[in-house]
């Protein structure tokens, strides 16, 4: 967790519209463990936030103007890795959903969600894990029929990818597996190599079209 409270989860919410942001402020505050301690109406100004404020989550929306969420999430990745980032849009088609999952965005919700049902994504991602919007699952994994066959996994990683589909830390992966967190975090990083993705929801969603996973590895 960021400064301030620890046990508190900082957000920033990032989206063009600012009634919107009030609503999504107004929900997330009801829960007194989430505070927004900063809002953006575009990616730029997000961007120039993000080392003052720190935050834990940032909640992004997609189109926007100048930066827009998928350039902002990459830069985010890229820059500061443990915040961890939700994108909260209207849209469900593939393209952005795929786009957004490469860019390494750990959750993606969709507008239509219940306020309890955005608190609860907020507070997947703060604790390490990932989230995708069931009404986006079905399609993703649908699109991605054509993908091409995969290196093999080894036993290993696929014990890995069996406790990241779970939705478990690699803290809670290393001590099921009674290996540290660092030897997960190699494991993970060469199961991204040979599905070729770059997140930990797109590792599953691929390994679940591929028959690697089954729904079944997937219930905690």
């Amino acid at each position: 967790m960021s400064a301030f409270n620890s046990s508190t989860i900082h957000v920033l919410l990032v989206d063009d519209h600012a009634v919107v942001r009030k609503g999504i402020r107004d929900f997330l505050e009801e829960d007194p463990t989430i505070q927004v301690v900063a809002e953006a109406g575009d990616g730029d100004e997000a961007w120039a936030l993000l080392s003052q404020r720190q935050p834990d989550v940032a909640v992004v929306d997609i189109r926007m103007p100048g930066l827009n969420g998928i350039e902002l999430t990459k830069r985010i990745k890229a820059h500061y890795p443990n915040v961890r980032v939700l994108v909260l849009t209207a849209y469900d088609d593939e393209p952005y959903v795929f786009a957004l999952l490469r860019a390494g965005a750990d959750g993606y919700v969709l507008k239509t969600a219940e306020s309890k049902e955005l608190v609860r994504a907020v507070k997947t991602l703060a604790s390490g894990k990932s989230v995708l919007d069931p009404e986006i699952a079905p399609k993703v994994i649908a699109s991605l029929s054509g993908i091409q066959a995969v290196e093999p996994l080894s036993e290993r990683e696929l014990q890995v990818l069996k406790g990241v589909a779970k939705g478990w830390t690699n803290r809670e992966i290393g001590r099921v597996l009674s290996i540290s967190d660092r030897t997960v975090q190699g494991h993970l990083a060469n199961v991204f190599g040979k599905l070729n993705v770059a997140s930990r929801t797109e590792a599953v969603t691929v390994a679940l079209q591929q028959g690697i996973l089954t729904l079944e590895d997937t219930q905690a």
